[in-house]
């Protein structure tokens, strides 16, 4: 059976890898430096065996493959209602960096666009900014199953041209929805899209959700199954962004994807999958 699954999964990387649509972000500058070559797929099931094929140990930023995490955590840590308060779960159907809030609530639309997220980081608990993103990094860490890093200059160049998300950010503060004040979430928000991974990490990530939030490698309980499934269903409607539709169509698993170049996606009780393609 093992050499099926691994079989398959070079196939498709096979057959992928001669695709050059896309380029690589240029907003983020140092984004555009990295190698536009590199495809890595990993695969991890739900009892923590991990499958790779292609650059699977090569690290890059997680970027908005973040969002569903810190949402996770936000609502593990003060309850769904709170949460709830300051962000939606309808598709925005606007651009993922949309400076726009619900026209009624005056809130983000849902925790995987920019203004969500931007919100998400706020509601996680800290009496500053570094103890905020402890936790985040923290928690990404358990996901992962091994302790992760933030990529220094990513996180440099993203607070440099950083100015639509302070846009962003200030609008949230204007409408009361931020709770705390908009540069120190935002510095937190630059740093957790800074966070290095690979698509392992990934694929044990979303294993961890696939799980109901155990991670299989540690057997580590991250989070309960209620913020789980709640996390999930938004990311079937809303973590591709205005490609939901047509992602939901032809493949139906809830995912995230980042312009850093990676994808996770979760096959509850299953499997959890993890790309990365610039």
């Amino acid at each position: 059976m093992a050499e099926l699954v691994q079989h398959y999964l070079d196939r498709i990387r096979a057959e992928q890898i001669e695709l050059r649509d896309g380029a690589l972000a240029s907003y983020i500058p140092e984004l555009s430096t990295v190698d536009p070559e590199s495809f890595g797929l990993s695969l991890s099931t739900s009892d923590g065996y991990v499958y790779e094929s292609g650059d699977t140990a090569v690290e890059f930023t997680i970027q908005s493959v973040s969002k569903p995490f810190t949402y996770a955590l936000a609502l593990d840590l003060i309850g769904q209602d709170a949460v709830d308060a300051k962000i939606g779960v309808e598709p925005s159907g606007e651009a993922f960096n949309e400076i726009s809030v619900d026209n009624v609530t005056k809130t983000p639309k849902n925790a995987m666009i920019n203004a969500g997220a931007i919100a998400a980081v706020s509601l996680v608990p800290g009496a500053g900014a570094d103890e905020r993103f402890d936790r985040i990094l923290e928690f990404y860490s358990a996901c992962a199953g091994r302790r992760l890093h933030v990529d220094m200059d990513v996180y440099g160049s993203e607070k440099a041209t950083g100015n639509r998300n302070r846009a962003i950010a200030y609008m949230l503060a204007s409408f009361g929805v931020l709770d705390g004040d908009p540069d120190e979430v935002l510095d937190v928000y630059f740093r957790q899209c800074s966070v290095r991974v690979t698509s392992t990490d990934l694929a044990r990530m979303a294993t961890t959700l696939a799980r109901g939030g155990c991670n299989p490698m540690t057997g580590r309980r991250v989070i309960g199954a209620k913020v789980v499934r709640r996390t999930l269903s938004v990311m079937v409607t809303c973590g591709m962004y205005d490609a939901t539709g047509d992602w939901v169509s032809a493949v139906g698993m809830p995912a995230k994807s980042g312009v850093g170049g990676g994808i996770v996606a979760v096959l509850p009780g299953q499997l959890g999958i993890g790309v990365y393609s610039p």
